[in-house]
């Protein structure tokens, strides 16, 4: 949650940091701002509302600097408004900074600053740390470097911080813990950024700050990565290739839009090399390495947020049903407040789509103090997640900029799939006939995902006749269970219609009480081994006037008779199914928001990476 991005280097620091801010909108959106050090004064420019609201306040050729950091907000502390817009200044204004995360002993740290003769224009935790990197470098005459050094060490919580001081105007000082940040390394110049999406078509050499550590940039002088005991670390320089052309729209009205149709591709690159039927072979990376110790695990343990976690739901039965080996499912925000049982015959698997996300990285903690092995499946390379695991698996789907997760949903159960059915077979729990017809399957996962696309204006047409509803229901047996918790997170994203998802047994005890003429009721019906269970459930909702939509098998002629729409999907095998059965629900959500006149990119109140508790 939140963007930053800094500059330091001899071209206009203006432009850059616009238009970072333009490609880190999705991290969050309420407000923005940069400041610059021009004329060895500091400048500040910050107002509510979206990044082109801030380009219209800044005349770009007026700025000559070559220094400057930025910021796109998503509130914690203190509403959207000017006042409490990043960057924020200490009292003299020597020193502007910008924060991601939340400084939980703020109001103790306000306080002592204020009866030291600090006053406080915002509500936020942010400015606190701007008066106090003052206070300390004034009250101990320290330098800057040493000061925020001290300062970190007293303050509690999460923290992205980039820094300005006007007294040493070719320096920028930047801080991590617990909130990503990049550090991107040019000819005589650098960048920093919350990820290398906005820094990635100026350099691929990057450096991912760890915990605890402070990075000091300086042209003349280089850079120097210190921790907050003051001992030097050497930094690891990554090649990081990021495809511009990836973070555009691409003649897409929207970056959903564009993400749901990459799909078909998305689904294939999670596959590539881990998959080949010639060979008849299915060889995840992370997992071949240790699959005599995994295939030995006790339980498996998936821990997730958000979409991860319906990927994880979904997870739960594949490796139960394929490979035989207790699964539990867990929200990261709950397991690692709840004390949960773990030991050294389990293995907790993280899925993540940023590798940020704070709650699952905390999970990650406290398995890995009790010994549990760990395994991170994520998309961005790089991320935290992919440091603190024993070993892991990108998804390679790209970069997501859309809020509300499409491909990443996809590409992480693709990932899971191959694994269940790595494990099922090594552990010689599916015969050679079922494991053929498992990669049978997988040939054609990623062919059949692109003729469920081409069927956009028919979803398109559904979409307008039920996006007045005030409410929606959605269902689902078995795998394709949390697909109907999918499909109404999907809903509730990005068209704010209220929506839930159920199994369609559990319709009868209790929300059959909501269905009504104007209820649309959506139905994942492509179980096969239950389809007289799905067809008795859709009975009832019929008999209670409820509008069914159905998502079905190809020339399912039944369900069709019953159904007031429906929506074909090539038939897969049962495990697979979920992959294509969940994208008509993210075109029929993403064309209910659109004629509702919703922002589909960037929905209220939300942001991409969610790196606060």
């Amino acid at each position: 949650m939140c963007g930053i991005v800094a500059y330091l280097g001899s071209r206009k620091a203006a432009p850059i940091l616009l238009d970072g801010l333009y490609k880190l909108e999705y991290r969050g959106y309420d407000s923005s701002g940069i400041s610059v050090i021009e004329d060895n004064q500091i400048q500040t420019y910050k107002c509510q509302g979206k990044v082109g609201a801030l380009d219209q306040i800044i005349d770009q050729d007026s700025i000559k600097s070559g220094i400057g950091i930025a910021h796109t907000r998503w509130a914690t502390h203190g509403v959207p408004n000017d006042v409490n817009a990043h960057p924020h200044n200490s009292q003299d204004g020597s020193i502007t900074l910008v924060h991601n995360g939340i400084i939980e002993n703020y109001q103790t740290w306000k306080k002592i600053l204020m009866e030291a003769g600090y006053t406080f224009k915002s509500e936020t935790d942010t400015e606190v740390l701007a008066h106090l990197l003052e206070y300390f470098k004034k009250e101990y005459d320290l330098s800057t470097e040493e000061a925020l050094r001290q300062m970190l060490n007293k303050v509690v919580g999460a923290y992205a911080l980039v820094i300005l001081d006007q007294n040493a105007p070719d320096t920028i000082l930047a801080a991590r813990k617990s909130s990503p940040l990049v550090v991107g390394l040019g000819e005589n110049e650098f960048f920093v950024a919350s990820d290398a999406t906005p820094i990635g078509q100026y350099t691929d050499q990057f450096i991912f700050l760890d915990d605890d550590q402070i990075i000091s940039l300086n042209v003349k002088d280089g850079y120097r990565i210190f921790s907050l005991d003051n001992e030097d670390v050497l930094g690891e320089i990554k090649e990081i290739d990021v495809k511009v052309e990836e973070i555009e729209k691409g003649g897409y009205p929207h970056f959903m839009l564009k993400e749901i149709h990459q799909q078909a591709q998305t689904v294939a690159d999670s596959m590539r090399g881990r998959f080949n039927l010639k060979e008849r072979r299915v060889s995840v990376g992370g997992l071949l390495d240790h699959i005599d110790k995994i295939s030995k695990m006790e339980r498996l343990i998936l821990v997730a947020c958000g979409t991860s976690w319906h990927t994880a739901l979904v997870a739960e039965y594949l490796f139960e049903e394929i490979a035989r080996i207790p699964c539990e499912v867990e929200y990261a925000s709950e397991f690692r407040y709840r004390n949960p049982i773990i030991d050294e015959g389990d293995m907790v698997i993280a899925i993540s789509q940023s590798g940020e996300t704070a709650d699952t990285i905390a999970a990650l903690n406290i398995a890995k103090e009790r010994g549990a092995m760990t395994y991170g499946i994520v998309n961005a390379v790089g991320s935290s997640i992919t440091r603190i695991t024993d070993t892991g698996t990108y998804t390679h789907a790209g970069p997501e900029i859309g809020v509300a997760s499409t491909k990443a949903f996809t590409s992480q159960l693709t990932v899971l799939t191959l694994m269940a059915i790595q494990l099922g077979k090594h552990n010689g729990k599916i015969n050679d006939e079922e494991y053929q017809s498992y990669l049978e399957s997988l040939d054609t996962l990623s062919v059949k995902a692109g003729q469920i696309l081409v069927q956009d204006d028919k979803i398109k047409y559904i979409a307008s006749e039920i996006k007045s509803a005030n409410n929606a229901l959605y269902l689902g047996r078995g795998v394709n269970f949390p697909v109907a918790l999918e499909g109404a997170l999907k809903l509730k994203e990005i068209s704010y219609i209220h929506a839930e998802g159920y199994p369609a047994a559990e319709m009868k005890h209790g929300p059959i009480a909501l269905i009504d003429l104007y209820m649309p009721v959506i139905v994942i019906a492509t179980n096969e081994s239950i389809q007289d269970k799905l067809i008795s459930n859709i009975e009832e909702v019929k008999a209670r006037k409820g509008i069914i939509i159905a998502v079905i098998n190809e020339g399912d002629e039944r369900l069709k008779s019953l159904a007031d729409y429906y929506i074909e999907v090539p038939q897969i095998k049962e495990a697979l199914s979920p992959i294509l059965s969940v994208i008509p629900l993210q075109l029929l959500a993403y064309h209910i928001a659109v004629m509702r006149g919703c922002d589909v990119d960037q929905p209220r109140n939300l942001a991409k990476s969610v790196t606060v508790e």
